[in-house]
């Protein structure tokens, strides 16, 4: 940025400050503070994470955070690199507005998509209402809510959009003199796909997998909503120890979350140290 325009950025820097830091600051000494004063008790092997998984509910919850996360980001990548390859490989004049129609659904409220699509997994619906006024007779569907099925329908529709993006730039960014020297030197279309297309867009998978990887983990709307309080993930107990004012422990756990995400931040700067696949 030019100097004279550096002004500008201080607004940002204050905001930031104020949203940002101080909180994680707070929460930091929060994590360390007990009642009778502050202390480094609650630190003693936190590295390894053996005081916050002490607790059996703890170690559940982490347990189905990376479980359900793990899965949320396979199934995101399977589809969202089938959607931006066909997008990628399309010969429609604008691809950014069919991207951008992906996108659209988070531009409203998660909590009332997410209350929406909870209520299209109950046995009486919208849908079934509708069908059974048409056909004169009782339809009803197959409950999801309340299962791990929901769960997972509700995080990768909700993050699927993450890896989309960011896999759809990749290859947009391939230049299309190396398919042609593939082809050129024998190689067949699946072969050219595995050996040039693939490695190529490792970058967006990476980056796209990480931006779902992190909020399936740490989130706990969609597990409350959709699993009806029989999931329970790290989220959870982070949202449950806050709303009871035990802060030590929220802290704690938010704090070992915020780890999790500044390494994985910089895997991204590694792997995408020009932020290509974010444009």
């Amino acid at each position: 940025m030019n100097k004279p325009f550096k002004f500008l950025s201080i607004p940002y820097i204050v905001w930031l400050g104020l949203l940002a830091l101080i909180p994680m600051l707070v929460m930091v000494f929060l994590s360390f503070s007990r009642t009778e004063g502050l202390s480094l008790d609650n630190y003693e092997f936190s590295l390894f994470m053996l005081d916050v998984l002490a607790e059996r509910s703890i170690l559940t919850a982490l347990f189905n955070s990376i479980y359900f996360a793990v899965i949320t980001t396979v199934v995101s990548l399977l589809l969202g690199y089938l959607v931006a390859y066909t997008v990628f490989r399309s010969k429609l004049r604008n691809k950014f507005l069919v991207l951008a129609i992906f996108i659209l659904p988070m531009w409203s409220n998660l909590l009332l998509r997410t209350e929406a699509l909870g209520n299209l997994m109950n046995e009486n619906n919208i849908i079934t209402d509708i069908l059974s006024t048409m056909l004169n007779t009782n339809i009803t569907f197959m409950v999801f809510k309340g299962t791990e099925v929901a769960v997972i329908v509700g995080l990768v529709l909700t993050y699927l959009p993450f890896m989309i993006l960011p896999i759809f730039t990749a290859l947009e960014k391939i230049d299309y003199a190396l398919e042609e020297a593939a082809l050129d030197l024998g190689l067949t279309e699946l072969q050219k796909f595995f050996k040039v297309v693939l490695p190529l867009s490792l970058k967006g998978v990476a980056t796209g997998s990480i931006l779902v990887f992190l909020p399936s983990m740490s989130g706990f709307a969609i597990p409350e909503i959709l699993g009806a309080g029989n999931i329970l993930l790290i989220g959870n107990v982070i949202e449950q120890a806050f709303r009871y004012m035990d802060y030590n422990l929220g802290s704690l756990l938010s704090v070992v979350i915020l780890l999790i995400i500044f390494v994985a931040i910089f895997f991204v700067s590694k792997v995408d140290k020009e932020g290509e696949t974010l444009l």
